[in-house]
């Protein structure tokens, strides 16, 4: 595909859902905090946005979904939403991490994307804005606050809702990198098709049932014996 006119974007990776339309450019969106209702509500906030671009799925080139790290949950209905739509239509389906999402909604141009993990862990990466995208200067991982990889040199703005989850053992561990912070952001489905047109309009989408989250890590749940350690 040489390019993407028209496509769709889901992201739930957190407790808020998030879609978006891509049309020659232009973005619409709808967002709601949702909680856990995900499964519920995302395919008809979808639904409603494409009736009012008075689109149908079957109009669309494509679909990008916001791949994870994040809610083990959330990531699997963002994803099969995504191949749903596209394998009855022969669409190609690319996934954008969510930390690169936390990247792009921040607007900053060094970014340190931090969302809670659970289980007294963080997922976490840098960004560094370059031309019209981003470098990864620290590669996406899951860890303790305390264990984090701090990105080299200053000037970073931290951004997602780990800041809180991390608390000072995490800005310990950044030793001072960050600038400013900005614990309300979040991966958003516009950051996402924002993300995703480059790529789709370079031929990177791929077949749907090639299409999967990104865990980052594979555990779900402490076991009793580590939340009493705990």
């Amino acid at each position: 595909m040489d390019c993407a006119v028209r496509f769709a974007a889901i992201e739930t990776s957190t407790d808020w859902c998030s879609v978006a339309l891509w049309v020659d450019g232009e973005i619409s969106a709808i967002e709601r905090q949702v909680g856990q209702r995900h499964a519920e509500l995302a395919l008809p906030m979808l639904e409603r946005l494409l009736a009012r671009a008075k689109f149908a799925a079957g109009d669309l080139d494509a679909v990008a979904f916001g791949a994870g790290p994040g809610s083990f949950t959330g990531l699997r209905i963002a994803c099969g939403i995504a191949q749903g739509i596209a394998f009855a239509r022969g669409l190609p389906v690319i996934g954008i991490s969510t930390l690169e999402a936390i990247a792009e909604e921040s607007a900053a141009m060094r970014v340190f994307a931090c969302i809670d993990a659970r289980m007294h862990e963080v997922y976490y990466a840098a960004f560094e804005r370059t031309g019209g995208g981003w470098r990864e200067a620290v590669a996406a991982a899951c860890a303790p606050p305390a264990q984090v990889e701090r990105p080299k040199g200053g000037g970073w703005v931290g951004c997602g809702n780990g800041l809180a989850a991390g608390g000072r053992a995490l800005r310990d561990a950044l030793g001072g990198a960050l600038a400013a912070e900005r614990p309300w952001i979040r991966p958003s489905a516009a950051a996402v098709a924002r993300l995703a047109a480059p790529r789709l309009a370079a031929g990177r989408g791929v077949d749907a049932a090639l299409a999967a989250p990104i865990y980052v890590r594979d555990k779900v749940a402490l076991t009793t014996a580590e939340r009493l350690v705990r």
